[in-house]
């Protein structure tokens, strides 16, 4: 992306540095990283990582004027998971990029998806801190956003998830959270804010109080992915639609509220065409160009690359409704590795603070796959999490 940083780490890129790397994760972390972190960060122009934070603002921006998108979106979250209290914007927004090149040779955004939910923002800094200090990147080279350090950016993630509350009043909520994938960066944000981890199952309901380790939970630092606790049929120890004396950094209605759902309300240039399965009448005769997505699942569960009429004919019609048919963006690759060329997917995180959306970093996704995921990349090298980083000019 940077071609003359993207030469240098590669001439004095070695295995055993990436060896050292990846030993320093585990270490810093607490736990062995599950999921796969590629051989190198990537270096993004400053330009182009402008247009991709504008581009998430003005997204977001969009349904947050649209009042028809707002009352659509909160009837499609399912009763059960519809809780009272929500905020009237989310706390986390997270924006995925993947990068087209124009007719006139220029690299392009386009949303992949964007979603409400929070990512794995203690993770992401450690990551980018071990390629730094394992690589002997440059001093100028940062993974913040917005002019944050990385004492400014922990002091504004403290805030959003403490809420004035002392730690031990907060809880970060997961469903088994040390068997999951992101545990990792559970454990750094225990590290960094002092919050418990804390299992679904574990947490009880006294009256309109919830109690963790016989200890009172006045916030919730919510992690809980909604598909997986009906897909595994999980019983918690209270109800999410339970009238609890409890606040959320990150109320759960967000995860429906602004997710795969909005994609089809976008009027943007980055934004692919996208329609609900529910509203084609006619599918396209290029089936191969489209991609079939459920709307509430992570990780790339259940996306259909190039589904067939087959494949559509099968959903029931009552289903149709909770799908979407988006056109297939060609992704190109655009960095140069000892394995070949690879594409990135860029998520720009955001923090809301006050009215404002403020983004804080990237995380960033490379691979040769059919998607971007692990799962999609297995057996590769050179592909996986990784940090972006841009130039900082200090004054």
């Amino acid at each position: 992306m940077i071609p003359e940083l993207r030469a240098d780490f590669n001439r004095r890129w070695t295995a055993e540095r990436y060896a050292e790397f990846l030993r320093r994760l585990d270490e810093t972390a607490g736990t062995h990283v599950e999921f796969r972190c590629s051989e190198t960060p990537v270096f993004l122009p400053k330009p182009l990582l402008e247009i991709m934070i504008r581009y998430g603002q003005e997204l977001y921006g969009q349904l947050a004027a649209n009042a028809e998108y707002r009352k659509s979106a909160e009837g499609a979250v399912p009763a059960e998971f519809r809780l009272s209290g929500a905020a009237e914007h989310p706390l986390f927004v997270q924006a995925d990029f993947g990068l087209i090149r124009e007719a006139d040779g220029c690299l392009t955004p386009k949303l992949v998806e964007i979603q409400g939910f929070p990512s794995i923002y203690a993770f992401q800094v450690m990551l980018a801190r071990e390629y730094k200090r394992v690589f002997g990147l440059a001093e100028n080279l940062t993974p913040f956003l917005g002019g944050l350090d990385e004492a400014g950016y922990f002091e504004l993630l403290g805030r959003a998830v403490l809420g004035g509350h002392a730690p031990e009043e907060v809880i970060l909520l997961e469903i088994d959270p040390y068997r999951q994938k992101t545990s990792a960066d559970f454990l750094l944000t225990k590290q960094r804010l002092g919050i418990k981890i804390a299992c679904i199952r574990d947490v009880k309901r006294q009256g309109s109080k919830l109690f963790f380790e016989g200890k009172p939970v006045k916030r919730i630092y919510n992690r809980v992915i909604v598909d997986e606790l009906v897909r595994r049929n999980v019983q918690g120890g209270f109800d999410f639609k339970d009238e609890v004396d409890v606040e959320w950094a990150g109320h759960p209605n967000w995860f429906f509220l602004l997710s795969k759902f909005s994609l089809p309300w976008f009027k943007h240039e980055c934004v692919p065409e996208t329609r609900f399965l529910s509203e084609v009448d006619v599918l396209p005769d290029n089936l191969a160009d489209y991609v079939l997505k459920p709307l509430y699942s992570f990780a790339g569960l259940g996306v259909n690359i190039g589904p067939t009429k087959e494949d559509i004919a099968a959903i029931p019609t009552e289903k149709r409704g909770e799908f979407i048919l988006q056109r297939k963006m060609d992704f190109v690759p655009t960095i140069e590795t000892p394995s070949g060329m690879t594409k990135i997917e860029v998520r720009i995180m955001y923090i809301r603070e006050g009215d404002e959306l403020r983004p804080v970093t990237t995380v960033v996704r490379s691979g040769r796959g059919k998607m971007m995921g692990v799962d999609f990349n297995k057996n590769l090298d050179w592909v996986g999490a990784t940090a972006g980083f841009h130039i900082e000019d200090f004054a």
